[in-house]
């Protein structure tokens, strides 16, 4: 389920401990392994979160009922949200309660959250009308059960509570949820039910994301090894400019790049040199985006002249720049 796009973003932080301290490619690997893979708790974390709210749910329904002078709401409420047949299949689902059991359990210690949370959905829009007709869809539980999620992810304190787990996930915590997301609104009536394979982050049953993680792993090995062949190349092309004033993060950045350019036959070169540019966009200074592409546009000429590049198919870039077919 991770994209190529994130995980080149995890291997450029990888990179960028490596920078910060001593460590091996094997310690390296090994780091970005656990981290990736650790991101599937926080995945899993997300989701019973909402397996959590049916729970929380019949509890506050039924204090209500015991209160010394319970409201007309309370002695008879309504209880169809109890019976969102798309929380209760997720709830019934093999897998899912196998990975709760494994990595959910922090909820049992913030029942006081679950509940604050449950109290202030009732009181959203999107529950009241939910509550308002009395016919049952599958797709109009499935619409509350995504608002509930948004709804989950968007509250402080639930955030904070995972965080709490792992320092790791701070800066992960959006995409994931984002992830989730997408995923829980491809899940249909006709597939969701007890013996469906759930969904994770990084599920090695698949050749897509066990192929993802491999390409990840060779790119952060091979820019391990061969930094210091990359960084003479963009010394190189500095014009008026001190290579140790150049930001890490660039620098780190073209790394990877040529890297790609170099190990990579099957991807084109313009998905690499895009990629990179939108990753100087999000992790480095407001120009490093020019400075990025200018740099990989002159040595990616230079690399295909001496045969370093050898690409086929869609994707080429020409000499100026324009894309052209091999």
């Amino acid at each position: 389920m991770l994209s190529r796009h994130f995980l080149r973003c995890k291997v450029l932080q990888e990179l960028y401990s490596c920078q910060l301290g001593e460590k091996s490619e094997a310690e390296a690997i090994h780091s970005f392994d656990y981290h990736v893979q650790h991101l599937n708790e926080l995945g899993v974390l997300q989701v019973a979160l909402m397996v959590k709210m049916l729970e929380v749910g019949e509890a506050v329904i039924e204090a209500g009922k015991k209160k010394f002078r319970p409201t007309a709401e309370e002695k008879s409420p309504n209880r169809k949200f109890l019976g969102n047949g798309f929380l209760l299949r997720m709830a019934d689902n093999y897998e899912l309660k196998k990975l709760v059991d494994e990595h959910g359990g922090c909820w049992q210690t913030h029942e006081d959250l679950v509940r604050e949370a449950f109290i202030e959905f009732r009181r959203q829009d999107v529950y009241c009308q939910y509550l308002s007709h009395p016919e049952r869809s599958f797709q109009e539980d499935k619409e509350v059960a995504i608002a509930l999620f948004r709804f989950l992810m968007n509250r402080e304190a639930l955030v904070e509570a995972m965080g709490g787990r792992s320092l790791l996930w701070e800066d992960d915590f959006e995409q994931i949820a984002q992830y989730n997301f997408m995923m829980l609104k491809t899940l249909e009536e006709e597939t969701l039910n007890e013996a469906m394979p759930w969904p994770v982050m990084y599920d090695v049953r698949l050749e897509k994301d066990r192929a993802d993680m491999e390409f990840a792993r060779e790119l952060l090995r091979d820019t391990f090894a061969g930094r210091q062949e990359c960084n003479e190349l963009i010394k190189s092309r500095l014009q008026g400019w001190e290579f140790e004033r150049v930001a890490m993060i660039d620098v780190l950045l073209i790394d990877m790049a040529l890297t790609e350019l170099m190990h990579c036959p099957s991807i084109p070169e313009r998905v690499t040199v895009d990629e990179y540019i939108e990753l100087a966009k999000e992790f480095s200074s407001e120009r490093s985006h020019l400075f990025v592409n200018g740099i990989l546009e002159k040595l990616l000429l230079e690399l295909r002249s001496q045969g370093k590049v050898k690409k086929s198919g869609r994707g080429l870039l020409g000499a100026g720049g324009e894309e052209v077919q091999a």
